[in-house]
């Protein structure tokens, strides 16, 4: 019998309740550069954050291997820009091979034209069993100019 005593006062968070994973504690993150003033756990937590950006210019890869497999039904992906306008291209990939082979689930372009249009929103329904890693990639210029890869909020469920 496996039990563990708990807090009669404690109630799930209300990204628990959300159902959103609490990817700070289940997985780790790998990344290609990170600005000290934006990790990517200001990406991984609730909304309101900062979110994370990249040190420097061209494209990056944000990548979370998980401690165990994990069943993903959503994932929630928002980009903001509120300085540049630019053509933005992100991929994103799963595995179940703890990152050795990755199937891709969307690639998409989008632009940014602030003040008009400073963020993008994507939230994916899969149905991805034993997953081990998920891949993000981002290209955050398509036209190679010096803009930095950002992540406002990065959340599975």
């Amino acid at each position: 019998m496996r039990k563990r005593i708990i807090d009669r006062q404690a109630r799930p968070s209300s990204t628990e309740a959300e159902g959103w994973l609490d990817l700070e504690r289940i997985a780790r993150a790998e990344l290609t550069s990170e600005d000290p003033q934006y990790p990517i756990e200001n990406a991984l937590a609730p909304p309101g954050g900062d979110g994370w950006r990249a040190e420097a210019p061209g494209p990056q890869t944000v990548r979370l291997l998980f401690d165990e497999p994990r069943r993903v039904q959503r994932i929630r992906l928002v980009f903001e820009e509120h300085d540049i306008a630019r053509t933005q291209e992100f991929a994103v990939r799963w595995s179940t091979s703890g990152g050795h082979t990755y199937r891709e689930i969307i690639r998409q372009q989008y632009n940014f034209s602030p003040p008009t249009t400073e963020r993008e929103e994507e939230e994916l329904q899969t149905q991805l069993d034993g997953m081990t890693a998920l891949e993000i990639e981002i290209i955050p210029d398509i036209d190679g100019g010096d803009a930095r890869a950002s992540l406002t909020e990065l959340r599975l469920a």
